[in-house]
């Protein structure tokens, strides 16, 4: 009964926290469309000649078409699975590398920690986009390769927090005691001090995948990231800027959108902030 009412009082905490709500609607539906791009989109993002060439919007085509007659709508769609796929592998990446350094600092201490802080400090410091760009040169154009090059990039705000945690907590107690009992230290570092670093890593997550994909994006946008035909929103945006004057939909579109997902997981990281660490509450 005390673990049903307490799964229910956070149902509640979730249920009226209004930026919670209103991101995880958003991210959801972004994950349908997704999901459904095949039957949501009329044609394929890649179907020349759906329409007329730079076609203004209409009821056959609500978002209009490209120059090469592509249906604007469909290409939106199906840029949702980028845009996820963007998300997921760099937020994955960031974290692997972040929580293992982290861990590694807080744990061990001594001259581990001061190397590893050192390359942490390091890539704090050099300015991402320059040591992004940098990595797609030598990897080469691809968005694989773009989100690759984020991920080396933005692993050291996790690294800083996990770093943090773990020396707060592995002088505690329940440490002491799995030491006692003779777990190894990777035992340690991986089943009694990052579960309670999880809920401090979901909130970093949520608020950094905007940046994440808007780096992303950024870096597709200059030509380094997702390569033509893709749908992706960033090379859009920079497709359509040559007839930024005739037809405006090619940019406004893919920037709408773009600006949706990137609300949506704001508002979903302030949310679960909010949740997690009431004193941080925003006002």
């Amino acid at each position: 009964m005390k673990k049903q009412s307490k799964w229910k009082e956070r149902l509640h905490e979730c249920t009226h926290n209004a930026n919670f709500m209103i991101g995880f609607v958003i991210i959801i539906s972004v994950i349908l469309v997704a999901i459904f791009a095949d039957q949501i989109a009329p044609y394929g993002y890649v179907d020349q000649k759906t329409g007329g060439r730079l076609e203004a919007p209409s009821v056959a085509h609500i978002f209009g078409t490209d120059d090469l007659g592509r249906d604007m709508f469909s290409r939106i769609v199906y840029g949702s699975r980028i845009a996820l796929w963007v998300a997921f592998l760099g937020g994955s990446l960031q974290l692997i590398i972040g929580v293992v350094i982290g861990l590694a600092c807080g744990f061990f201490g001594k001259w581990i920690d001061r190397i590893l802080t050192f390359m942490t400090d390091l890539t704090w410091c050099i300015p991402g986009t320059i040591l992004a760009l940098a990595v797609v040169t030598i990897l080469g154009k691809s968005l694989t390769n773009t989100i690759i090059a984020i991920s080396l990039v933005a692993w050291a705000s996790y690294a800083r927090i996990v770093r943090a945690k773990t020396m707060s907590l592995r002088n505690m107690s329940f440490v002491e005691t799995g030491k006692a009992f003779g777990e190894s230290n990777f035992s340690l570092m991986f089943r009694y001090i990052l579960p309670n670093v999880i809920p401090s890593l979901l909130v970093m997550v949520s608020l950094n995948l905007p940046g994440t994909i808007m780096s992303t994006t950024t870096l597709s946008f200059l030509g380094l990231g997702s390569q033509p035909p893709s749908p992706d929103w960033g090379l859009a945006i920079s497709l359509g800027l040559k007839y930024i004057q005739r037809a405006p939909w090619l940019t406004i579109w893919p920037g709408i959108a773009l600006v949706y997902v990137t609300f949506g997981f704001n508002l979903l990281g302030e949310g679960l902030r909010d949740l997690i660490d009431p004193h941080m509450k925003t006002q």
